[in-house]
């Protein structure tokens, strides 16, 4: 079985959980004989590890004079070159219009640099909207040249090139929901944004979602039939401390560690409001906020209210082996996430002997018996836990046996397999 997999990000070129969770789900399809992926994204760097799956950038892909069929119309869509500036389409709706009639005007019109492929930078920033519909743009002439028999799409960025795809090729479609809107926003929802989720779902043959917790927003805030819907849940890599990556902490303080984006779903606030009640009692802790995000410049702020600017670290953000470093100089891990699909970071502290908080808000919660669990909003009981465990060495010993025991079971290779099952069961209904 081929897959066609649309993803946004491949590492290292990645900024959070989805290209991660991507990646090991790639990797562990790898290890199945009878699968194969084609992964695409909108732009490759020439660094990527591709040892593991066949790679593919949007912007090497020429789309000049292309002539596709879309499914229900009578007539070629032209994919047509075109050298002077012109304003690519950047409103979902007339995207959709566009697509979608078969009396209005055939052609789209994108830029093109002169080999004839589109550019993409690859980025989250103002134009990421013009990004998404030029990778759908893409995306039906890749799945015009390719053979495949069904089509993966990773969260909302890729939904409308995997919508493009599986109009062209009438392959199945299968989104995999890693967030929703409702998650990033706290429940203000960008209105495009929901468009497009409500789109890829409508579309799709099948759902997957990362937890339950995700799975219930697919069902109730944009309803969509149960039966589409399906939890997989991520896993990690598995991970070995080297001594390249062990640093000596070369201070006698205790570590308490946030480490994700700092936004609002993750519950920045939250973690700077207990690390003062833990201060309090306990002056002998370094707080340290890893990571980035439009909220860090008010963290900053708040520390500094709060005067602990002097226990409180913010490193900017981190990946790879740097990630381990950091779990390594930690003696507690904390993700106070308001709203939290699932959350990869607490495994990978497990996996590095830190015992981990985390809130009752995040699909992770759902499978992890070995940590502590509280609501994000009660600051007194996250603040409770990191005093606990700091102080009382056994009780910190037994969750760093337990949880490295927990999380071993947490392998790609069990996801992948059930994706698998997911696709077998999609294709043949397809066909009936």
């Amino acid at each position: 079985m081929r897959v066609l997999m649309f993803g946004w990000e491949f590492p290292p070129h990645i900024s959070g959980g989805l290209g991660t969770a991507s990646y090991g789900l790639t990797r562990g399809m790898s290890t199945l004989e009878d699968l194969e992926v084609i992964f695409v994204v909108p732009k490759v760097w020439g660094d990527e590890d591709q040892s593991k799956v066949r790679l593919i950038g949007a912007n090497k892909i020429p789309v000049a004079f292309k002539e596709i069929y879309y499914k229900g119309l009578k007539r070629p869509i032209h994919k047509i070159e075109v050298f002077s500036r012109i304003v690519p389409y950047t409103d979902p709706e007339d995207y959709y219009k566009r697509i979608d009639s078969e009396n209005t005007e055939n052609s789209f019109f994108v830029q093109t640099n002169t080999e004839g492929a589109v550019d993409f930078s690859g980025k989250y920033d103002g134009f990421l909207m013009e990004e998404i519909y030029k990778y759908s743009v893409v995306a039906s002439v890749i799945a015009e040249e390719n053979d495949f028999d069904i089509i993966h799409s990773h969260d909302w960025l890729a939904y409308p090139a995997g919508i493009a795809a599986m109009e062209v090729s009438g392959k199945p479609l299968v989104i995999h929901v890693h967030a929703t809107d409702f998650d990033r926003s706290g429940g203000n929802v960008n209105p495009d944004v929901y468009r497009i989720e409500k789109q890829g779902m409508d579309s799709a043959s099948k759902i997957i979602t990362v937890s339950n917790l995700t799975r219930d927003i697919v069902i109730n805030k944009y309803n969509i039939d149960p039966d589409k819907v399906e939890t997989v849940y991520n896993a990690v890599d598995p991970v070995r401390i080297t001594e390249d990556v062990f640093v000596e902490k070369g201070f006698d303080e205790k570590v308490v560690t946030f480490l994700g984006r700092i936004t609002m779903q993750k519950g920045p606030e939250y973690f700077i409001e207990a690390a003062y009640k833990v201060l309090k009692v306990m002056p002998n802790v370094r707080f340290v906020m890893a990571g980035s995000g439009d909220m860090m410049e008010r963290m900053m702020r708040r520390a500094a209210a709060l005067k602990i600017t002097d226990r409180f670290h913010f490193t900017g953000f981190l990946k790879g082996r740097d990630v381990f470093k950091m779990l390594t100089l930690s003696d507690v891990y904390i993700m106070p996430s308001i709203s939290e699909p699932f959350g990869i970071s607490p495994l990978e502290a497990m996996q590095s002997n830190v015992p981990v908080i985390i809130s009752k808000q995040s699909g992770v919660s759902e499978i992890l018996t070995h940590a502590v669990k509280t609501d994000f909003w009660d600051i007194d009981a996250m603040a409770d836990a990191i005093y606990g465990i700091l102080n009382y060495p056994a009780l910190a010993q037994m969750f760093i046996r337990n949880g490295k025991e927990e999380v071993v079971r947490f392998k790609w290779d069990n996801s992948a397999r059930h994706v698998r099952d997911i696709y077998y069961r999609v294709i043949c209904q397809h066909k009936n």
